[in-house]
């Protein structure tokens, strides 16, 4: 039998009655794996991961739009990691309102449902702008391409394609939250992998078919001008508003998704400069996105876990991993495994239906099998400590676990894939 849970005087707010519900509907880890969980998650990352692989192909299928729009490469995981770490970060708030049976359904103006969905879209505009700069900025900075128009490009691309796959990302995450509270479904396990899924699907297409724009003369420049011009507005209005949850969440979650936003674009800086690598071995770019994601995916699950535990007493944020942290993160890994093998095939059938060059089907399992556990370790690892550290602080965990997860892996992943591959001898 599970020993009681430790009461700690950081989480006394909780009213006692609250918390024995939230304890109720979200039992501590015991002597084994919760198979429910296993099965729930393994579901949901394979779904993520299938619909990856459209991501992958529409990569495989664009490299010319990419080679015509410098940038677009370093811009376009950012983009992908933002909608999981804003919608992700979302959807694990309103998971712990679930737990803690205080959500409401609510479209009002000062309701917390309402401000957590207000924060998520001002969050996306703010952050899409900042990655569309930084993108150019890099650009410019490493040669790879000499006019400065292509920032404001970039910033059409990022905010308008932004947007668009986010108002589909929105309206998912808040279905799938009614549906959890409708059917008993455990959010935590099924957000991440979803949003992520979504962001993969949507965000390459959607930035595709806003680049369609940029060499439209006047109205590119006059729509990139407004576009940027209510996205500072909004973020003036959001840092400076009156309510509490939106104007908290704004300024708790800005800093580590721009901080998220670098590292993920970084991770496009490497796809840039070994794209000649991945149009020679073209399931290999089918692979990335889906190998990603799904490794961002796992640490969401973990992170977004932990937040729920440790705001309502289930676990607590020691340094030392307990053992039910420990038995979540060893569900996390053997997630890992069939996944990774699966992203692998997935992978090497959509090249072939493409008529796409490979390595070969057992190079690209090697590959990716060797790849994902290295790159599950330091999600682990990152999703443990950045949500133990942002609940010692006294900020929200919701907040920051699943961002920093996804966009460290965005980069560490992305290299952690090129270096197996040569370090294997298959290129």
């Amino acid at each position: 039998m599970a020993r009681p849970a430790r009461r700690s005087s950081r989480r006394t707010a909780n009213p006692p009655a609250r918390r024995g519900r939230a304890r109720a509907r979200f039992p501590r880890f015991g002597s084994g794996l919760p198979e429910a969980d296993f099965r729930q998650s393994l579901l949901a990352l394979l779904l993520n991961s299938t619909t990856s692989f459209v991501a992958g192909a529409t990569l495989a299928s664009i490299t010319g739009t990419l080679e015509a729009l410098p940038g677009l490469l370093v811009l376009a995981p950012a983009a992908i990691g933002l909608r999981g770490n804003v919608f992700s970060a979302l959807g694990n708030r309103l998971s712990t309102t679930v737990h803690l049976g205080t959500f409401s359904f609510s479209s009002r103006r000062d309701s917390v449902f309402a401000q957590n969905v207000a924060a998520s879209m001002v969050l996306t505009l703010e952050l899409s702008l900042l990655m569309a700069v930084g993108a150019g900025a890099l650009v410019l900075g490493l040669g790879i391409s000499d006019s400065p128009s292509v920032i404001w490009k970039l910033a059409l691309v990022s905010i308008l394609g932004g947007t668009i796959a986010s108002l589909v990302v929105l309206a998912v995450t808040i279905g799938l939250t009614l549906a959890a509270v409708r059917f008993g479904w455990d959010l935590d396990n099924l957000v991440a992998p979803t949003v992520s899924t979504l962001g993969d699907v949507l965000t390459i297409p959607a930035l595709w078919l806003a680049a369609q724009l940029v060499d439209i003369r006047i109205v590119s420049p006059v729509l990139s001008g407004t576009l940027i011009a209510v996205t500072l507005v909004a973020g003036v209005v959001a840092w400076r508003s009156r309510l509490e949850p939106l104007r908290r969440i704004v300024r708790e979650s800005a800093p580590v998704l721009l901080l998220a936003a670098g590292l993920s674009s970084l991770a496009g800086v490497v796809l840039e400069k070994r794209l000649e690598l991945f149009q020679q071995h073209e399931s290999l770019l089918v692979l990335q996105p889906a190998f990603v994601s799904s490794a961002g995916a796992l640490g969401g699950i973990m992170a977004a876990r932990l937040a729920t535990a440790f705001q309502v007493g289930t676990l607590d944020p020691d340094p030392v991993p307990g053992r039910g942290s420990r038995q979540l993160a060893l569900l996390v890994l053997l997630l890992a495994g069939p996944v990774a093998v699966y992203n692998a095939v997935g992978s090497e059938l959509t090249a072939l239906l493409l008529g796409r060059s490979g390595p070969g089907l057992g190079a690209l399992i090697s590959v990716s099998v060797v790849a994902a556990a290295v790159v599950t370790l330091f999600v682990v690892t990152v999703a443990y400590y950045s949500t133990v550290v942002a609940t010692r602080v006294g900020l929200d965990p919701d907040n920051f676990g699943t961002p920093v997860v996804t966009s460290s892996v965005d980069f560490v992943g992305a290299l952690t894939l090129i270096i197996v591959f040569l370090v294997l001898g298959v290129a």
